[in-house]
């Protein structure tokens, strides 16, 4: 099958998310999924993608370092949408080699330790469930960090070898909360303690006002080097499958 990702953006210009989000299911059927940390974006996304589907298809990874408030939105979310969420966990053997090689906070000493540590508990078990996909859909914003700053509402996302929807491009944060507000969608209530950004508890903290809002993930790093691989930026305008 043939993908020509310009003819899509150029068809879909004027569509809100929810009917990009409908064309692109539409075009995907059952092999795109929705990625969630259950991040502020994921959960408009996923309420969005149950007011055009019954079932969407959505993923998780658990890194088993994640706080306590993100399982509690992650069940909430299960409760509200009868949301049937595939959870997708490391494999034990390579953590327990890495932490017996590194330590249990091996990320603090370098950004290759910390990049290891993403791969392992976040890399590795997404290539499992990307093998399954030909897109999959993120919660990814422009004005989020500066590498991400190129994203398109479609592309060809060149690490993982499918496509990449990302139907949020660009919102901003105000419009993220007004619609979390208006549609009373279940969101991570560390957000109310100043984490706009929310990943595994020993890479996160709450941030100080006026600050960049990845700015308490991977805190001690260079904002440049902030991602953990699953979302380099890479695109194609036209892909054959």
């Amino acid at each position: 099958m043939g993908i020509d990702i310009k003819q899509i953006l150029e068809e879909t210009d004027k569509l809100k998310p929810p009917g990009f989000l409908e064309v692109c299911l539409n075009l995907f059927g059952e092999k795109i999924a929705l990625a969630s940390s259950f991040s502020a974006e994921d959960q408009v996304i996923t309420d969005m993608l149950f007011r055009v589907t019954d079932n969407p298809r959505i993923f998780t990874l658990d890194t088993g370092r994640l706080p306590q408030e993100t399982y509690d939105v992650m069940e909430e979310t299960r409760q509200r949408y009868k949301a049937n969420i595939q959870i997708l966990f490391p494999d034990h053997e390579q953590v327990e080699e890495m932490v017996a090689e590194y330590g249990p906070n091996l990320f603090y000493e370098s950004v290759e330790n910390r990049k290891l540590c993403c791969r392992v508990r976040k890399i590795e078990p997404l290539k499992r469930a990307l093998k399954e996909l030909d897109a999959w859909i993120c919660g990814l914003r422009s004005e989020q960090s500066p590498t991400r700053q190129k994203l398109e509402k479609i592309e060809w996302d060149e690490s993982f070898g499918l496509i990449k929807v990302n139907p949020l491009v660009d919102w901003t944060t105000e419009q993220v909360w007004q619609y979390i507000e208006d549609n009373n969608v279940p969101y991570n209530k560390l957000h109310d303690k100043g984490y706009p950004s929310i990943g595994c508890a020993p890479c996160t903290r709450a941030i100080e006002q006026g600050q960049d809002i990845r700015a308490g993930r991977w805190w001690w790093e260079e904002p440049e080097h902030k991602e953990c691989g699953l979302h380099l930026h890479e695109k194609k305008s036209q892909v054959k499958q």
